[in-house]
């Protein structure tokens, strides 16, 4: 059916004032859009009428959008590149931790807008499934919020809220899977053949066995193999992360069409950013580890064509943890934009390899293979979050000097555990072998030594070490979040151990309710959290005011700096010193120059203290 038939039935669903601009915007998306779902579902025979209707949804979405988030969208698509500026500082939260509930959540406005925060990622805050739910990352309903947090009257509230203070909110939309509670889930246990095809299930291991020759695993010690056996239904079911998350079956167009519909319901109701979470796993292929397949990316440009149709003011954020060389795909190209946004992983892991080895040479590996941006678009950089860090995104990284990187990245995970002298308390995660590289939990401040600190002099090399990452994050070229409890030096919370449901998790670590105590000592710089909320808080503000450090300004990675050090530029007026390493390393500076922290001229060579950094603008 030709393009101007299914534009024409998007239209038809819109009152007269919309259609102008709504044809406008398909004049660019729609053909993108039509051409990656008939690669996806074209050989259907029903796909001209399944399409069809997918386009009067999406003209019903567009007519319910309110008229503020249109209002909105016009002034974004107008500046595509508003997220790239250097104001931009997000900040990431369990609701129930720093606020309670979502009314809470609220009256911590004036704190974020006080720290400069424009970007406000709550972690899930919708209906979870009931028991278990992996920290809600199992969704019962798109359609509601967790009861224990609020009300979906709440949620529109506080996103009311937040637009007014210039914060847009990000919500976690779980694209790979749904919990075995979800109305789809219990259709299909109940004998609903339409709800069974949202989902992979199998009669026998006959096909599971085929998969797990080549697939992975997420969670091996609490919950290893990708697949469960279902009573009623009969059969085993794709469960990529714990038994109750059902991977849905993107090869059904149904799921696409619903899914994109439950995600520009949420974008109603005022959500602007959303973390599209476990995008490298939504399509399956027997033979490959069922990661990054090309149908994927396919999926994640049609979502944003949908986006770029209806609500453009939204940004689409890939959690994708996936080595430096995959990341490009998923921010897509011009001809087939995908996200707006994705996670750097591999910088965050060889920021803490850096101060593990005490050099930099994967981190400086990871910058020259960072690839240039596509326009409008970013990398998100971080210190810390919800998950553990994942060292082996860096195997190429950790090789390219000839070094053997999953025994070079095993050390890195055991120095985090706290082994061999290290000043680093965390935990490993899900690790079956001693010598592999697991995972490593955590807080910042307590990876970085305040926690096992026990004199002035180890306090402030562990403040030193938080700030240096920070900085990195803050300096790089990317939207950096900040996670929440790190600007007050938070550290490991170990009450998850009394928690049977969260016991055998220690990402629980580094998921501690807001310190109110710690928050009223944030200006007093006598006290620990004083210190670290002022520095970084100092960081924040001189990063505002330099065009140079917006995520879109020219960097080039310095080659004169020695192996502890890492020297980036920022076009060229502005330069980062880092010194990772335990002693002082010199750096020869040309020309005169101002330190933007001490607010003191410098020049000649320049001798970086232990873990010190240096923010630097030539006068």
């Amino acid at each position: 059916m030709p393009s101007k038939v299914m534009s024409d039935r998007l239209l038809a669903v819109l009152p007269d004032d919309l259609r102008p601009q709504a044809a406008q915007r398909l004049v660019a998306a729609e053909p993108v859009l039509r051409r990656l779902l008939a690669g996806l579902y074209g050989e259907r025979a029903d796909f001209d009428a399944w399409l069809g209707k997918l386009m009067e949804s999406l003209g019903a979405l567009y007519s319910a959008r309110p008229p503020e988030l249109r209002a909105l969208d016009a002034q974004r698509a107008a500046q595509p590149e508003w997220f790239l500026s250097q104001r931009m500082l997000g900040y990431c939260a369990y609701v129930q931790n720093f606020g309670g509930d979502l009314n809470g959540v609220a009256a911590r406005i004036p704190y974020l807008r006080e720290l400069g925060v424009s970007y406000l990622h709550l972690l899930p805050f919708l209906r979870p499934r009931a028991g278990e739910n992996d920290g809600g990352f199992a969704v019962s309903s798109f359609d509601e919020v967790d009861p224990a947090l609020g009300s979906n009257a709440d949620l529109d509230a506080l996103t009311t809220q937040l637009r007014a203070a210039g914060i847009s909110l990000c919500s976690d939309f779980i694209l790979n899977h749904v919990a075995d509670d979800h109305a789809w889930a219990q259709a299909a246990k109940a004998g609903d053949a339409a709800a069974r095809a949202m989902f992979h299930v199998f009669p026998d291991r006959d096909m599971p066995d085929r998969h797990e020759r080549t697939l992975g695993q997420v969670f091996p010690q609490v919950a290893p193999g990708n697949f469960t056996h279902v009573e009623a239904m009969g059969g085993w079911v794709w469960t990529t992360f714990y038994p109750y998350q059902w991977d849905l079956n993107y090869a059904n167009p149904a799921v696409f069409a619903e899914m994109a519909a439950a995600m520009l319901r949420l974008a109603n109701r005022g959500i602007e950013v959303f973390r599209l979470d476990s995008t490298a796993f939504l399509w399956k292929r027997e033979g490959t580890n069922s990661m990054n397949q090309p149908e994927a990316h396919q999926l994640l440009q049609a979502l944003r064509a949908i986006v770029d149709i209806v609500a453009p003011g939204l940004l689409l954020k890939a959690e994708a943890i996936v080595p430096t060389r995959e990341l490009p795909a998923y921010l897509g190209s011009a001809a087939a934009p995908e996200c707006h946004i994705a996670y750097h992983s591999s910088l965050m892991a060889a920021g803490w390899v850096a101060l593990a080895e005490q050099g930099t040479s994967v981190l400086r590996e990871v910058i020259r293979n960072t690839p240039a941006l596509p326009a409008a678009a970013t990398w998100l950089s971080y210190v810390r979050c919800h998950d553990d860090i994942g060292w082996n995104v860096l195997r190429a990284e950790a090789s390219a000097d000839g070094s053997d990187s999953a025994a070079r990245l095993a050390r890195v995970a055991r120095f985090f555990s706290g082994a061999e002298g290290s000043y680093a308390i965390g935990a490993a995660f899900q690790s079956t072998d001693p010598n592999a590289a697991h995972g490593s939990n955590g807080m910042a401040a307590s990876l970085t030594g305040l926690q096992s600190a026990s004199t002035d002099e180890e306090r402030a090399l562990a403040l030193r070490r938080m700030l240096l990452l920070h900085g990195l994050a803050l300096s790089f070229g990317a939207l950096p979040v900040l996670y929440m409890g790190d600007e007050l030096a938070m550290e490991n919370d170990y009450s998850y151990l009394q928690r049977p449901q969260h016991a055998m998790d220690s990402r629980w670590l580094q998921r501690p309710v807001f310190d109110q105590q710690r928050w009223k000592h944030r200006y007093d710089v006598s006290t620990l959290p004083g210190m670290m909320h002022q520095a970084l808080a100092r960081l924040v503000r001189i990063r505002r005011r330099h065009d140079a450090l917006a995520a879109n300004a020219p960097r080039t990675l310095l080659a004169d700096a020695p192996e502890g050090m890492l020297a980036l530029a920022r076009g060229e007026r502005f330069l980062t010193l880092m010194n990772f390493s335990g002693q002082p390393q010199s750096y020869a500076l040309q020309g005169a120059w101002r330190d933007c922290v001490a607010e003191l001229a410098v020049g000649g060579t320049l001798v970086l203290e232990p873990y010190a950094m240096y923010w630097l603008e030539r006068e």
